[in-house]
């Protein structure tokens, strides 16, 4: 009983203890930059949609594999790739990530017809693979486990804003110079990038600890990965709740110019807007969780379930009017709230897991969040475009966030029960032993 109730106020182990702030504010700068840079690459294929679909008449449905493939791969991958990097070194993992999607992303550039991209866009997806679980990983490792759901929300929003200056820049240059120096200048942003990383970021001042300790045993802690209902809970609800915020953000370009007649230049900066607004609502939503859950961690998956249905409300609203300025400003709005799970998923997996395993248990969050999500948001949406329109697929996709809802409720139900099994797994839960008499 008294571990049932310690898990009620304790947020899972402290791993930053001997890492000065300044360095993990210098750790989280970095990586946080090349969070940008991943997402920059990955998304400003979005910007050259309308420029490629005309060059190469392509349909729909070959843009959307174009998207989806990145996000495929690293659902695939992920969860080998962080395995690997948690046991053999995260920076030197990062920085072979971020080599690898730079030079596939000059690969794009080069490519001169639709199998080459393709084959280009897989690459992509195999560097940027782990890069999101690790770097995650890395970050909350560096720092207290009370700011875990702010640092999460605010390092998940590079992803946002790495979107919005891929769409933007890739727009403009795509409009002034060509769709061939749009890709060129992302890759060359990532190579700088990861050169400097492992200069200024070790292994050894980022995790001591895990340096300095001797080896632990690893079963137990891979179990965690999988162990809880929450836990497992987080992963869905917020791969759900991705297919959303993920197929807005990916077709929003093209929505733009076929139904504002934007050009490619002028769509980018609007779509850039409107995926810049989601992430400073990832990061604002974020922020109310860890205040709120300071003392009471499940109201983090209350806010959650709240962030779904919002959303769900606004978009449903934005893609039932016309055309137009009040239209644009409830996908606004919708987007600051669908993205606002990301931070309390996000906590809820590391407080749910062994620290030492915490890339993996991220490439596990990253895997849903993939392959329910990011991959088949955008593939699904560009077959039922090709069959009904863009604007009556995107009317259909806020209500998937009813099931992510759903989901965190879940979650919710077993929080504390899962929290105090971690703490304590060999104690017996309240009214467990009434159950077990015959």
């Amino acid at each position: 009983m008294a571990a049932y109730l310690a898990s009620a106020t304790d947020d899972g182990a402290d791993t930053s203890r001997g890492i000065p702030r300044r360095y993990a504010w210098i750790v989280f700068a970095l990586t946080f930059g090349l969070l940008i840079s991943d997402y920059m690459s990955r998304q400003v294929l979005n910007a050259v949609f309308p420029l490629l679909k005309a060059e190469w008449a392509l349909s729909d449905s070959q843009l959307g594999l174009l998207s989806g493939i990145v996000a495929l791969m690293v659902g695939l991958l992920t969860f080998p790739l962080s395995l690997l990097a948690d046991r053999f070194g995260r920076i030197r993992s990062l920085v072979l990530m971020a080599v690898l999607w730079s030079l596939a992303t000059l690969g794009c550039a080069l490519a001169d017809n639709y199998p080459q991209m393709f084959a280009a866009r897989f690459l992509v997806g195999v560097g940027e693979a782990a890069y999101g679980s690790v770097g995650i990983a890395v970050v909350v490792a560096v720092f207290p486990r009370d700011m875990r759901a702010t640092l999460a929300g605010a390092f998940m929003a590079g992803g946002m804003f790495g979107s919005v200056l891929g769409m933007a820049l890739g727009g403009l240059m795509a409009q002034h110079f060509g769709w061939r120096w749009a890709f060129a200048g992302m890759a060359l942003f990532g190579l700088l990038l990861a050169l400097l990383y492992p200069l200024i970021v070790k292994e050894a001042k980022i995790a001591p600890q895990r340096v300095n300790a001797p080896a632990c045993k690893i079963a137990r802690p891979l179990h965690t990965l999988y162990g809880s209902r929450s836990v497992i809970a987080a992963y869905v609800g917020s791969g759900l709740q991705l297919f959303v915020g993920g197929t807005v953000i990916v077709w929003m370009p093209s929505y733009l110019n076929r139904y504002y007649a934007m050009g490619t230049d002028q769509a980018g900066v609007v779509a850039a807007i409107i995926v810049l607004c989601s992430g400073i609502g990832m990061i604002l939503c974020a922020m109310l969780c860890d205040r709120l859950g300071r003392q009471r961690p499940d109201r983090k998956i209350s806010l959650a379930i709240g962030y779904c249905l919002g959303s769900c409300l606004l978009l449903s609203l934005a893609f039932a009017l016309p055309s137009g300025t009040a239209q644009l400003v409830l996908i606004c709005l919708g987007m600051m709230v669908a993205a606002g799970t990301n931070g309390p998923s996000s906590a809820m997996v590391a407080n749910l897991t062994h620290y030492s395993v915490h890339g993996t248990a991220f490439a596990t969050l990253t895997l849903a969040n993939n392959l329910l999500g990011l991959a088949t948001g955008p593939l699904i949406t560009g077959r039922v475009s090709d069959l009904i329109g863009l604007h009556a697929a995107f009317q259909l996709v806020p209500l998937i966030s009813i099931g992510a809802a759903a989901v965190f409720f879940i979650a919710k139900r077993h929080y504390h029960r899962d929290m105090a099994r971690l703490d304590n797994p060999h104690a017996v839960e309240p009214g467990a032993a009434e159950e077990l008499k015959p």
